[in-house]
């Protein structure tokens, strides 16, 4: 049993589109509202593939590029997160994810200035000669199961956590965490670590 109904629209939904058809869920899968998929570019079948029993609430956006992927585990919520996706994120079971976190592959914008003033002019859309896109640099981002992740942490690209840890609320996270392991800070470091 799931909110959506067969046509893929959300029940009650304030959003007049349909989740998109190459969002794949389980049973289960409860959808405040289909607009969370608004910025999904990828047209690919299985651009975002959601497990059995995941809660996506309306604070929610899958920003996912033209190549991009994202993959959530079984009884996962999240709850207003933002999931940027240009190469790949793969999000495990039974994780929790906060407010206004965000979980990004890409910086989004070249770090070198003169690509960066290219990059704004790609980025105008009524720029009459617009240039293509300055070519960003991707690493996948890999969060395994059972992690929380609390309200406005943002966890960068290449970033691997590990089973069972948690990321505390406003980490930056910019180095992989290892399992059993509770991070807090910007740049976020080990402040406790669980049993095996």
């Amino acid at each position: 049993m799931s909110n959506v109904k067969e046509d893929r629209h959300v029940e009650g939904d304030w959003w007049t589109e349909p989740i998109p058809p190459n969002v794949q869920f389980g049973d289960g899968f409860y959808c405040e509202t289909a607009q969370i998929f608004r910025h999904l570019r990828n047209k690919d079948s299985g651009a975002v593939v959601i497990g059995k029993h995941v809660s996506c609430y309306a604070g929610c956006s899958f920003s996912v590029g033209v190549h991009g992927r994202c993959t959530i585990g079984d009884f996962t919520l999240l709850n207003g997160a933002l999931i940027m996706a240009e190469d790949k994120i793969d999000i495990g079971s039974h994780c929790l994810i906060s407010w206004n976190v965000g979980i990004a592959d890409s910086d989004f914008h070249p770090l070198d200035p003169a690509q960066r003033l290219i990059d704004s002019q790609a980025l105008a859309p009524f720029f009459k000669d617009r240039p293509p896109r300055p070519k960003l640099k991707t690493a996948p981002v890999t969060i395994k199961d059972n992690v929380w992740i609390g309200m406005n942490a943002t966890i960068l690209k290449g970033v691997t956590i590990g089973e069972n840890s948690v990321v505390a609320a406003g980490s930056v996270v910019t180095k992989s965490v290892p399992p059993n392991t509770v991070v807090a800070g910007n740049p976020a470091v080990a402040v406790k670590t669980f049993p095996n």
